[in-house]
């Protein structure tokens, strides 16, 4: 243990006691505000939902604190005692080429990951989202989902993982600089390759077949100038009861997606109005305003990992003595959402501003009171609770409140 050592583990104690706090002090507020529909909203949601949209975010604060308190232990375990050290030492015992065991090394500490996770996320799906009525689906669906996202992960990350290691290797002093380069190019890739190649694998998306949605919604695209490769209909209810719409894709490749359950919840004018907001975030360029964001904060996070992978004091702060290239990267990847965390309210009012953004471009080419509508009826249909905490939503929420949005979008009416 060093000073690196206490650094990590005040960070990580003062990271999981806000994070408790916070899901604490959601609670309490929820509950105090359970009984009465905010009087902006008493003329279109009842009180069941209301109630039911809080019983539903509290039973998601109190796992939401399990999985606080499992992921500290887990990271402990990780770090500190042992086990990723132990993991090392099993597969160099094996000896072979350093590529090759660095490459086993990672591989098999992101499925030991993925088993660990599986008891909470099964729970999470088959009981609690079952409880409020939001699960679709089945054992069947949920194992061959987890064997998909394993065989993807392997299929993938092999070769970007030898990459990564072969640069370090390779590359002399400023390997992380081209490490971030081809970070960059495979998100680049990615959000070309997803839509057409690998979201098709988890889910149906077919062609809208409702001619007189298609032509409004073609109607949009042209006022809005976007051109798609298609408008799609995601089986969304196969999974989950909740709804949403996106575009996703990059250049020709783009795609407007809505789900099943979003198109039985709204009518026409609330499809168009929501599709509306979405394209919003493609006029004000938000997209390619958060992949600058996430360049410049991937950059600096590579370029402090080249720093300390040369230091002996982060791999003995973190309990492990093996100082190869693949420990240093899984090490990052461990500990550095424990000190970005304390990013979380700059990232969360910027992603706030932006959906006021795509909110106003809504108003401005389709309707502000069709919005408005689509709003309420999507915070009835997923449960999501009209009264939050404004200290926990100003922090975690990267969509504002109800009542704020629907507040700015009646201004615009005036």
């Amino acid at each position: 243990m060093n000073e690196f050592t206490w650094i990590f583990v005040a960070a990580l104690s003062v990271m999981t006691v806000v994070e408790l706090w916070l899901s604490l002090r959601q609670g309490r507020y929820v509950a105090a505000h359970r009984d009465k529909v905010p009087d902006a909203f008493s003329a279109d949601v009842s009180l069941a939902s209301h109630q039911k949209a809080a019983d539903y975010t509290m039973a998601k604060g109190q796992f939401n604190r399990v999985e606080t308190v499992f992921a500290m232990i887990l990271l402990l375990i990780w770090t500190l005692g042992g086990g990723l050290e132990l993991l090392s030492t099993v597969w160099q015992g094996f000896a072979w080429p350093e590529m090759v065991t660095g490459i086993v090394f990672m591989l098999s500490f992101f499925v030991i990951g993925t088993l660990i996770d599986l008891p909470l996320s099964w729970y999470k799906t088959f009981v609690m989202e079952e409880k409020f009525g939001f699960n679709r689906n089945t054992l069947a669906l949920f194992f061959s989902d987890t064997v998909k996202q394993t065989v993807l992960l392997l299929i993938i990350g092999a070769p970007l993982i030898w990459l990564a290691l072969w640069l370090m290797n390779s590359a002399g002093q400023y390997w992380w600089f081209y490490l971030w380069g081809a970070f960059i190019s495979f998100s680049v890739v990615m959000m070309w390759a997803y839509p057409a190649f690998i979201a098709p694998l988890f889910n149906k998306f077919t062609p809208l077949e409702d001619e007189k949605l298609q032509a409004r919604v073609e109607s949009l695209l042209s006022r809005c100038g976007f051109k798609s490769q298609g408008i799609y209909v995601m089986d969304g209810s196969r999974r989950s009861g909740h709804g949403n719409a996106y575009f996703t894709g990059l250049g020709n490749n783009k795609r407007i997606v809505f789900f099943d359950t979003l198109l039985s919840t709204l009518n026409e004018d609330q499809i168009e109005a929501v599709l509306a907001h979405e394209l919003g975030h493609f006029r004000r360029k938000h997209v390619i305003k958060n992949m600058v964001v996430m360049a410049v904060l991937s950059l600096v996070g590579l370029a402090l990992l080249g720093w300390a992978v040369a230091q002996p004091w982060f791999y003995s702060g973190l309990g492990v003595s093996t100082q190869t290239n693949a420990m240093a990267l899984v090490l990052f990847m461990l500990v550095v959402p424990v000190f970005s965390f304390f990013l979380h309210p700059m990232m969360t009012s910027l992603s706030r501003k932006y959906e006021f953004e795509a909110d106003a471009y809504a108003a401005s080419v389709s309707s502000s009171q069709h919005l408005i509508e689509a709003l309420v009826a999507l915070y009835q249909e997923n449960a999501s609770t009209l009264t939050p905490d404004p200290l926990v939503s100003a922090i975690y929420d990267s969509h504002p409140p109800a009542t704020l949005r629907v507040a700015h979008l009646q201004a615009s009416q005036r």
